[in-house]
């Protein structure tokens, strides 16, 4: 007669058990394995990291390499009592606390009071503490006395997401390992060899259109095939990946991206359509495509002479290879500026569709096609700007800039004609008309500013600091030149800019750049449904 084992999930059925099997942390387990044979061991560790990336289970295999009976050992049995307890999460001497539920000072003053009392069975008392963040300014203070000088049977190893959220003292005490994420071939690697322990018929491509959703996170993975196998019954395919768990397959990245490049706005709407009709989230599908954009812009600079910065697999790189061949790093970034500013139109419409569509039959036309040309540093500095380092002022006046640009030196072809500022708001729906048709990212980031002040036909376009990605964005010569361009043509001038971040009460007391109802996307809106603004 068999007996039927309990179901377990793939997260914990394929648990690492020892330091040699956790997945893509190889540098940490080497740091780990290192302090256990020179008996250097921390009274507290701090592991910080992404979800779903090993933290929990490096923690659990440190406790039981500090209390197998051949212990501190780099390779626990997993056989003797003490091990087989820890496995089984029943151990006296390896105490598991959720920050998130014991954060107070009361939970922290048990905790210290239980401390004191030696080890059972094991070698050592060991906490540890998940989500450490959680506790309480006052809850660390309860424990920083004991963290300081615990006795010599105790270790601390607290798990955490937000290592920043963490007080410094308690920081200062620990010795901390990141955990990085992991990379998707390491992820693909790993689910083989589950797929094939299980004995499950997966097509290849399905292994990374999982690693790509996971995102890092080897936990997430393991779920995600767990559910496949379970909702299928036979083969697990493509198409199951989309109805199952609404993941897009890289190959619709591919024919959506051939479509553009070849300018065919209806075929591109109906691969669209195909891909929403089976479920998947149309915010989720703009940053993928963001994402192969982004890997086509890399393979392109390196020629594909760099494949980890790709992180996919030969015969994709291959294929990114091939099509990167097709664009230049200007058509890219022309991508990116126009799928950004349909991510920007969402937040007003609160839908991804409308925005989407309109961002890819935009792209799909035949207007402003760009030779092909190698890519410039001046391209990359355009679009990857750093931020520039804030100075601080002291608050001596509400509308007192943070921090200003450098201001457009060149003065006016002809002084006698200035233009005044109420020229300037009067003219400015058409300007960002003007510059939508060209640029559709540029006017949100316009839409963004308040206009300050016109002196010596020099405009001054404000930020708040939220903002300052915008006003970055502005100051990209190219950017800057049309914007310039197109306020001088319809203003009849010639206008400079200067951009400059200010305090959040200058928004309060100048009026917008432009009213609300007079936004492109908002107009719209309003005009469909018969609405009105009611606030802003």
């Amino acid at each position: 007669m068999s007996i039927n084992m309990p179901y377990q999930i793939f997260a914990r059925k394929w648990r690492p058990q020892n330091f040699d099997q956790i997945v893509g942390q190889e540098e940490l387990v080497t740091r780990l394995k290192n302090a256990i044979l020179q008996n250097r061991l921390p009274h507290a560790f701090l592991f910080s990291g992404s979800h779903g990336v090993g933290k929990t289970s490096t923690a659990r295999i440190l406790a039981k390499s500090l209390n197998c009976k051949d212990g501190p050992t780099v390779n626990p049995c997993n056989n003797c009592p003490a091990c087989k307890e820890i496995n089984e999460g029943r151990s006296l001497d390896v105490l598991e606390i959720d920050g998130a539920s014991n954060r107070g000072i009361d939970e922290i003053r048990s905790l210290r009071e239980n401390i004191k009392f030696s080890p059972t069975l094991g070698k050592f008392k060991i906490y540890i503490i998940d989500e450490v963040h959680q506790i309480t300014p006052d809850g660390f203070n309860a424990l920083l006395k004991t963290l300081e000088e615990p006795p010599d049977f105790v270790k601390f190893i607290f798990a955490t997401t937000h290592a920043h959220k963490i007080i410094p003292t308690i920081l200062s005490r620990c010795q901390r390992f990141n955990f990085r994420k992991i990379s998707t071939l390491k992820i693909i690697e790993q689910l083989k060899n589950i797929s094939k322990a299980e004995g499950a018929n997966i097509e290849p491509e399905v292994f990374l259109a999982i690693a790509k959703e996971a995102d890092g996170s080897m936990r997430d993975a393991e779920s995600m095939l767990d559910q496949l196998i379970t909702f299928t019954k036979d083969k697990v395919s493509l198409k199951d990946i989309v109805s199952v768990l609404g993941i897009i397959e890289q190959e619709v990245l591919f024919d959506i991206t051939d479509k553009l490049i070849d300018k065919e706005p209806l075929a591109v709407l109906k691969l669209l359509d195909g891909v929403i009709r089976q479920g998947k989230d149309t915010g989720s599908f703009i940053n993928d495509l963001l994402d192969h954009y982004r890997n086509l812009m890399v393979i392109k600079l390196t020629k594909g002479e760099n494949a980890a910065l790709i992180d996919l697999p030969e015969d994709v790189c291959k294929k990114l290879l091939s099509q990167s061949k097709r664009l230049t790093i200007k058509e890219i970034f022309n991508v990116f500026n126009v799928l950004i500013g349909a991510l920007e139109a969402s937040r007003k419409l609160f839908t991804f569709k409308l925005p989407l569509e309109i961002a890819l039959v935009k792209l799909s036309q035949n207007e402003g096609k760009i030779e092909n040309e190698p890519a410039t540093k001046k391209d990359l500095e355009a679009f990857s700007k750093p931020p520039i380092k804030e100075t601080k002022i002291a608050d001596k006046k509400a509308a007192e800039p943070i921090q200003a640009a450098s201001v457009a030196k060149e003065e006016p072809a002809n002084p006698k004609n200035l233009i005044k500022i109420d020229s300037v708001k009067e003219l400015w729906p058409n300007i960002l008309e003007k510059v939508s048709q060209v640029k559709i990212y540029i006017k949100y980031c316009l839409e963004n500013a308040v206009l300050l002040d016109v002196k010596n036909n020099i405009l001054t376009l404000g930020f708040g600091k939220q903002f300052n990605f915008y006003k970055e964005a502005l100051e990209a010569k190219d950017n800057r030149i049309l914007v310039e361009k197109i306020i001088s043509e319809l203003s009849g001038e010639n206008v400079r800019l200067n951009f400059e971040l200010v305090q959040q009460s200058v928004f309060d007391t100048i009026s917008p750049s432009m009213p609300i109802e007079q936004d492109e996307t908002v107009n719209s809106a309003l005009k469909l449904f018969k609405g009105r603004v009611v606030d802003v």
